[in-house]
């Protein structure tokens, strides 16, 4: 049986202010979501270059919001990454988050690999690809954080719903913990590379994605998705809201202050069959 697509109400506008209009208390279970970094990102519609104490108080504006529409099992998935400039901005993000507001509590700090430099059939080639960097002082940034962060800590999820075969599959039998099953838990290391692009206007016109896979692991390591309502306060071109597609969830909420990305995100969600309702804030 074809289960039911989710619903889909995209917002053009901020995200603080569309979270208190149109997103009732504890009413999301998963929020999926990569916020602009303050590392001077060309942006169609915001200006990544804020003063940081003006950043950080903006990063306190819309955790509490997320904080105050999520269920108390909620899970946020965070998605951020630092810079040659900035390399300790995802250490800041969520010391703010965790220690100094006390808003959620790290309960899994997940790495997602890019690119990974490994022998694939007796030869050297680099699997997946990062943005190239000329230096003598610095390696490339192969991966980025994400942070999964809870209310109180002790979110269930449902690890095996993104879990990998046994390669030695006696460990099956052997161990009792399997329960019988050929999966295991694929940690907290999650190899993701980016698409090639051969025209970035036209295949990928934002300049800060992630992969759809990445937000679809997130969802599916939640858990519960049939019933689960899921958000995205910086929707882009609407990675996360084609997750939400792909894991048929109940409901998919997202904000995007540009409107021509808002644009995309809700044609990519009608070529997966989605009717995506689309209003201002």
């Amino acid at each position: 049986m074809k289960k039911r697509m989710p619903e889909f109400r995209l917002f053009w506008g901020d995200c603080v202010t569309g979270l208190q209009r149109h997103v009732g208390p504890a009413s999301i279970n998963i929020c999926v979501t990569s916020p602009p970094y303050n590392l001077g990102v060309r942006y169609r519609s915001y200006a990544d270059a804020r003063d940081w104490d003006e950043y950080l108080n903006w990063t306190d504006s819309w955790t509490s919001q997320i904080r105050h529409v999520m269920k108390e099992d909620g899970s946020l998935f965070l998605n951020v990454s630092g810079s040659l400039r900035s390399p300790l901005l995802p250490h800041l993000l969520v010391d703010r988050i965790v220690n100094r507001r006390k808003l959620f509590r790290l309960q899994n700090t997940i790495h997602w690999i890019k690119s990974i430099a490994v022998p694939e059939k007796g030869s050297e080639r680099q699997i997946g690809h990062y943005k190239p960097i000329k230096s003598d002082r610095f390696v490339n940034d192969c991966h980025e954080y994400v942070f999964h962060l809870t209310p109180n800590g002790n979110t269930r999820l449902d690890r095996k719903a993104v879990g990998v075969p046994y390669s030695d599959k006696s460990n099956i039998t052997r161990w009792s913990h399997t329960n019988g099953d050929d999966l295991k838990c694929k940690g907290n290391t999650w190899f993701i590379p980016y698409k090639t692009i051969m025209n970035r206007a036209k295949d990928r016109p934002h300049p800060a994605t992630f992969p759809t896979e990445l937000a679809a692991q997130c969802i599916r390591l939640h858990g519960k998705n049939g019933k689960s309502s899921v958000l995205d306060p910086f929707l882009g071109i609407g990675h996360a809201a084609l997750a939400a597609a792909e894991s048929r969830v109940a409901k998919f909420v997202g904000f995007e202050i540009d409107g021509e990305y808002l644009r995309v995100a809700g044609e990519e969600l009608k070529t997966v069959g989605a009717t995506p309702q689309i209003r201002k804030v």
